[in-house]
């Protein structure tokens, strides 16, 4: 097992009644200027706004909000964000949303203290000295972005990551009720947003991480059975239904918790994960703005089967612990196969695409991709992938 440093001061308000702490929460950061950050009017829709409104009302907050997010979210927002921002005196980022809204609001966050150019924290991987902080809530389990240290934004092609614990959100109210109206299609991405997180946390070349193992095959046993749940009961019950049934709601909770649990660090412990495969579809959500959960349950089994015939360990052993696959009967490469097969079944029932072909790309691409990606060297920690592996496992994905 590696050593390792685990810190996450995020605070987590579950439950149904979770937003009532947002006064509060707001008051402990002795908030002056709020800029609300979200993605489309559905806030109003859930009461989230008016509560957001009357709470900033009620501690004499100077408000503001831009609710022009978009799925993988662009640099030029932020940019005009922090113009804002800055121009408010904003000391206090609240996002509403998903994934997008929440590294949106991170990436605002350290842009208004920063005097150059945002993306330089993306591109240049610049320290910052100072962020402002976030709170968020929530409306979709997908990205974990409520309790990671992350933010995702795109500049053109270009689709990079940042990472710095003082990014962490000091609070995210998490009430799975707000999940509840979402078509099938987001909740079933998000599902498999959660799964690769765990994936590429399981893909570790640390063979002495017990602890951590067994609660990342857990985890996935929880998502699988909670995600073949909630399609059971999209395909069953009419919308009313849904909104006023117990256990579409305790479904919904239970994948609200692993999003959290699958990227807030902690199943990080004692291993390195790998994060070839997000390397690979950030290329593809870039260049294609495919979903980001769709596109990772497509990359994600071509890394499988690619990682099958080259360093096939890890796979066979996901495949043992998690469905059953008998290491007697098949050798670790046929263990590695079948697993992708199995997520491959899962995928497909969620009604996802699991190539490349469904979503309508080719390999037009593959090399400029590949060049983009690895212009600083090989990605991923179980297996270097460099330019010829990147193109290797986007062919398999076709």
């Amino acid at each position: 097992m590696k050593g390792f440093e685990y810190y996450n001061p995020a605070k987590i308000i579950f439950g149904k009644d979770s937003l009532d702490a947002l006064e509060e929460e707001l008051a402990r950061y002795q908030v002056h200027s709020l800029l609300l950050i979200y993605s489309g009017e559905f806030i109003k829709d859930l009461g989230i706004y008016d509560r957001v409104k009357e709470a900033a009302k009620n501690l004499n907050i100077t408000f503001s909000e831009n609710g022009n997010v978009v799925p993988n979210p662009s640099v030029e927002l932020v940019r005009t964000l922090v113009e804002e921002g800055r121009n408010k005196k904003v000391d206090f980022i609240l996002a509403v949303g998903g994934g997008s809204s929440i590294d949106t609001a991170k990436a605002v966050a350290l842009g208004i203290p920063y005097e150059k150019d945002v993306w330089d924290f993306f591109d240049k991987g610049v320290t910052p000295n100072q962020v402002l902080p976030v709170g968020v809530i929530p409306t979709i389990a997908s990205s974990g972005s409520e309790t990671s240290n992350a933010a995702i934004i795109s500049n053109g092609p270009w689709k990079l990551g940042f990472e710095d614990d003082r990014i962490i959100p000091k609070f995210a109210i998490v009430n799975p009720e707000f999940t509840l109206g979402l078509p099938k299609y987001q909740t079933v991405a998000g599902i498999a947003d959660v799964s690769s997180h765990l994936l590429e946390r399981y893909f570790s070349d640390e063979k002495y991480s017990d602890t951590t193992d067994y609660l990342i095959e857990g985890a996935l046993r929880a998502l699988l059975l909670n995600g073949k749940r909630l399609v059971k009961l999209y395909e069953t019950k009419t919308k009313e239904e849904l909104l006023s049934s117990e256990e579409f709601f305790n479904a919904k909770s239970e994948v609200q918790w692993l999003a959290i649990v699958a990227h807030n660090n902690f199943l990080d412990a004692g291993r390195s994960a790998d994060w070839a495969s997000h390397r690979i579809e950030h290329e593809l959500s870039a260049e294609y703005n495919i979903t980001h959960g769709e596109g990772m349950a497509v990359v994600i089994l071509a890394w499988i089967r690619y990682m099958a015939k080259e360093k096939p360990w890890r796979p066979a052993l996901l495949a043992q612990r998690v469905f059953g696959v008998d290491a007697y009967n098949y050798s670790e490469e046929e263990q590695a196969l079948l697993l992708a097969e199995e997520l491959e079944c899962f995928y497909k029932a969620l009604g996802l695409a699991t190539s490349l072909k469904e979503l309508e790309i080719d390999e037009t691409r593959f090399e400029e991709m590949a060049k983009r990606a690895t212009r600083n060297g090989s990605v991923g920690h179980y297996l270097e992938v460099n330019e010829k592996r990147f193109k290797d496992i986007l062919k398999l994905a076709v």
